[in-house]
């Protein structure tokens, strides 16, 4: 007994269609906030380390923006306690990618 029989024996009302399921993909929209995030330098156990603080909107939408920007720059990075920490001194061009975005950014440190 394949699965295909098994779901008749469970659901046997059920027609299937061979029409394909139409999907619609939306862009997803990032909360954009009145105070600036904070993008700042630090070293951590002798390395460079990028720190970006103070996003307002939700967890989810923080995770999203951090693997885009761990995407763009081609470089590792983790999301934690509420901040994105990218591996090297990536300030500047963190700071063009969260402008690009609609982003108010704030260089702290050096």
């Amino acid at each position: 007994m394949d699965l295909q029989d098994q779901l008749k024996n469970l659901f046997p009302d059920h027609v299937e269609s061979n029409e394909p399921e139409e999907i619609q993909e939306q862009d997803h929209v990032l909360f954009i906030q009145k105070e600036p995030m904070i993008c700042k330098f630090e070293k951590r156990k002798g390395k460079a380390t990028t720190i970006i603080e103070g996003y307002e909107g939700s967890d989810e939408d923080f995770k999203v923006l951090a693997k885009e920007i761990k995407t763009k720059l081609s470089v590792g990075g983790t999301f934690k306690d509420s901040a994105i920490i990218i591996q090297g001194d990536y300030r500047d061009k963190i700071m063009e990618i969260l402008k690009a975005k609609g982003f108010k950014t704030k260089r702290v440190g050096g």
